[in-house]
């Protein structure tokens, strides 16, 4: 693994040299465009639309298009632009980490000392932000363009979190909501099941099963066999009643962790307790209250 950045992270009068480092990989499985005739590579090649020749990496330059003209930017103006975030990762104040939209945030890096110099100014700014139980906001430059970060203590290292600006956050009234209501027994339920499902849940477990899924298809390929569909596709179900379709939810989870789950009530749809304005009133008899009573208990 090698460094992606370095520069210094600005801390008021404090300056930490400092180098940044992929935080993740990618895992996903990488395919080839391929011929299927014959299985030959086809390879995308850059040819330049005036003289028809094909043209090589190192003559080729970003170039902005205006009325008049194309401007060719060649990496040299980038880096000597005249930005104070282009080798510096400025501090420009501290919040607490709850008030972060996770929509905001994007890429993670690492960030170590760089250089003997750094060690103690590096490990003061993790101890500040440890005891202060805040995060920082940034701005740096990175890849053609100034960012904000986010800088957070994970473990023993400071992690530097690309974050997208305001105004590139659509605003989440743009989604239509859906206009309906729920009981509070529908909402207790679906807390149950929440709880039930935390019970033992490990998110290092968790696996890619598409990529898993390929994988298998490639190899069953390659060893001249067939892979077996899914039997049944997903679809998505209407559910009659939905405090049933939930305690069933939550035996099946604690089950599923060995655990004993008492027999849950099952409870009438709020809608079923309603009646229309111009709904006939029944016959005299046994009131609904009185009913229910005598009515023998029964399973979901």
């Amino acid at each position: 693994m090698r460094p992606v950045w370095s520069g210094a992270i600005s801390f008021g009068l404090v300056t930490v040299p400092c180098k940044v480092w992929p935080a993740t990989e990618s895992h996903d499985v990488a395919f080839r465009q391929i011929h299927l005739a014959d299985g030959g590579r086809v390879r995308v090649r850059k040819v330049c639309e005036l003289d028809g020749q094909e043209v090589s990496a190192a003559e080729i330059v970003r170039g902005y298009e205006t009325a008049t003209a194309v401007i060719p930017v060649t990496d040299e103006d980038l880096d000597s632009l005249p930005l104070p975030t282009a080798r510096t990762i400025e501090l420009a104040g501290f919040l607490p980490a709850a008030i972060i939209d996770p929509v905001q945030i994007g890429v993670a890096y690492y960030l170590s000392p760089d250089g003997p110099a750094a060690l103690k100014p590096y490990v003061l700014l993790r101890k500040a932000l440890e005891r202060s139980s805040r995060v920082a906001v940034a701005k740096y430059s990175m890849r053609d363009r100034e960012r904000l970060g986010l800088l957070r203590v994970v473990g023993d290292v400071i992690a530097l979190h690309q974050m997208r600006w305001s105004d590139e956050i659509r605003p989440a009234d743009a989604v239509p909501a859906p206009a309906v209501e729920v009981t509070d027994e529908e909402i207790d339920a679906a807390v149950e099941l929440a709880a039930a499902l935390s019970s033992g849940f490990d998110l290092s477990e968790q696996r890619d099963a598409y990529r898993d899924a390929v994988e298998e298809v490639i190899a069953a390929k390659e060893a001249g066999r067939q892979v077996e569909p899914a039997k049944e596709p997903v679809t998505a179900a209407k559910v009659v009643d939905l405090m049933a379709a939930l305690q069933q939810s939550v035996r099946n989870a604690r089950a599923a962790r060995g655990e004993n789950a008492a027999p849950a009530e099952v409870h009438d749809l709020p809608s079923a307790r309603k009646t229309s304005k111009k709904a006939v009133k029944p016959a005299a008899g046994p009131t609904k209250k009185t009913a229910a009573k005598r009515k023998p208990p029964h399973s979901a």
